[in-house]
């Protein structure tokens, strides 16, 4: 019987290999993934690169979540990887977060082997077609000699334009089969498209003569933040950040008017509701930051100019002014730069509303009882944490209150999906801190998310990742609670178990863990977790029936709201 010493090491020359160097030498670094039989010489090929990480996670919805935060982070793409049938359709949850976030991400899809196809063979899908709605672009690969071809093409397709995800799917005999040395291709170059003089020159007069400007920032200025913030300063314009896209502008400036989110307070929409020139830069006017394909108004009241990097964001949810295919941080660049007069404009009265509805309200203070209020949490955050702090933040209904109470005044310190994932915090944060790992690095999540992919603590502790996770425990699907019992009167299916020793499942996870009910614990045990050389979970129990920023559980039952 042969053993390990007797087998000969593998060939370096085989299509996996080719497609590592194609990797690596487009800056991608790192790949997550459950490793699966349908794509062994990958795993094997990245492994071995010296310039590439391979990180084995708990579940390929945490590889999913991770190569997404990670590319989200650094704007470099990550690899997800996956086997056929079940693990692609657990990583797809992942794929369509990055779909909606705009983030670049490769995604390699193990497939039944070529001779196999067609038969529903083990575990085969159709992953082209599986895929193709959730992805920039799909494809199977079928010859191994066109596998780094096809890396490359989907690394430019990745990157350029609107970013988004790219999925190739591999029959499992094609990695390892030799196609000799190759050289890899260039680096994809990203183009950034200019406005130009004349549009310059059209939407900066136009601005210059609005009588109330504002500017609706989204995920596409983040790394125009320096640039944003000179164009508002410039033409004194008033400043949204789209949905969670918080730290896109400085949250304590005085022209930020708020954030475009779930259940905002309609006198923080006063501004914008008020604009007579809305400029949007970098965001596809979801419908969230649109409050439901609302806002801005379609009225012929106000005009709305548009500057997307990607021709069919342009125009695709509200009727235009002017529309413009340019870079962001370049278009805005050049309307720093723009020679006009500019009136002054106070936005005081708007600014205060805004601040009103980030303020921890008194009767946080005064509640009373074993559980804390949601309201408690953030200022105890906000008390213990940098406040360069990089958050990763789940769905629920506790974001809501993170999503007020918490002022994001540093870039790059917000990873969130715009797709509502729950599931997204912990991996996020586990990400985040292995593409950054000198950043604090907070995952906030509520208890249905954080045990839908809390198991990636285990992920944390293997590769030292010492993330924290802020979990409210309040024993409720309190989104999906809130709704039922504004609709409906009564819920159903949304009460969940618990209270959960959430604190002894980090432990068993070899995690550190605390379970905290009360302000003082949890100051402690945030202020302890920051300096932890392994991850923490500070299980908060939180009370159930404060159910959003503006309503309670038993308010909404009785019709009281």
């Amino acid at each position: 019987m042969a053993t390990a010493a007797d087998r000969s090491p593998p060939p370096t020359d085989t299509a996996a290999h080719a497609v590592a160097e194609v990797l690596s030498a487009a800056g991608v670094s790192r790949c997550y993934t459950v490793p699966g039989e349908s794509f062994l010489e990958l795993t094997d090929a990245i492994e071995q690169h010296p310039r590439m990480r391979l990180i084995s996670t708990r579940h390929e919805n945490g590889a999913g979540f991770m190569a997404e935060a990670d590319a989200k982070l650094t704007g470099v793409p990550a690899v997800a990887a996956a086997t056929r049938g079940p693990g692609a359709a657990n990583l797809a949850v992942g794929v369509h977060t990055a779909m909606q976030d705009s983030t670049p991400m490769i995604v390699f899809l193990g497939q039944a082997e070529t001779e196999r196809l067609g038969r529903e063979a083990f575990q085969e899908v159709d992953l082209t077609a599986f895929y193709a709605p959730l992805t920039k672009w799909s494809t199977t690969v079928h010859r191994a000699d066109r596998l780094a071809e096809t890396t490359a093409r989907a690394l430019r397709v990745a990157t350029t334009g609107r970013p988004g995800p790219v999925a190739i799917a591999v029959p499992g005999d094609l990695f390892g089969q030799r196609v000799g040395p190759q050289d890899p291709p260039e680096p994809p170059v990203v183009p950034r498209p200019v406005l130009g003089e004349q549009a310059r020159d059209r939407l900066a007069g136009w601005l210059a003569r609005a009588v109330r400007p504002v500017i609706i920032a989204g995920g596409g200025a983040r790394g125009a933040r320096e640039d944003l913030v000179r164009v508002a300063e410039r033409f004194n314009a008033g400043v949204y950040a789209a949905w969670r896209r918080q730290d896109v502008f400085p949250n304590d400036h005085p022209l930020y008017l708020g954030h475009l989110g779930l259940g905002c307070p309609p006198a923080v929409l006063n501004a914008l509701a008020s604009a007579d020139a809305v400029l949007v830069v970098g965001c596809r006017m979801s419908e969230t930051t649109t409050q439901g394909y609302r806002l801005p108004e379609s009225d012929g009241r106000v005009r709305v100019a548009q500057i997307d990097i990607d021709p069919a964001q342009v125009g695709a949810t509200n009727s235009l002014w002017f529309g413009a295919v340019a870079d962001a941080r370049t278009a805005l660049g050049e309307l720093a730069e723009a020679s006009v007069r500019v009136p002054y404009r106070d936005w005081s009265s708007a600014r205060r509303n805004w601040v009103a509805s980030a303020t921890v309200p008194p009767e946080a203070a005064e509640h009373t009882g074993p559980l804390l209020h949601p309201w408690s949490v953030i200022a105890g955050m906000r008390a213990s944490l940098p406040e360069d702090a990089l958050l990763t933040n789940d769905a629920g209904n506790f974001a809501s209150f993170l999503h007020r109470g918490w002022w994001f005044r540093h870039p790059r310190t917000q990873l969130a999906p715009t797709s509502g994932a729950m599931g997204y915090a912990v991996p996020a944060a586990v990400a985040a801190k292995i593409a950054a790992p000198d950043r604090t690095v907070v995952a906030v999540a509520g208890d249905g998310g954080a045990l839908m992919t809390g198991q990636e603590l285990e992920t944390a502790v293997r590769v030292g990742a010492p993330v924290t996770v802020v979990v409210f425990q309040n024993g409720l699907y309190g989104t999906i609670a809130m709704h039922q019992a504004r609709q409906l009167g009564r819920i159903a299916g949304t009460r969940i178990s618990g209270p959960l020793d959430l604190a002894g499942f980090a432990r068993s996870l070899g995690a550190r863990g605390a379970t905290v009910h009360t302000r003082e614990e949890l100051e402690k045990a945030l202020a302890e977790s920051v300096g932890a050389d392994l991850p923490t979970l500070v299980d908060v129990r939180t009370d159930p029936e404060v159910i959003s920023p503006g309503s309670t559980l038993s308010g909404l039952l009785d019709g009281r709201g």
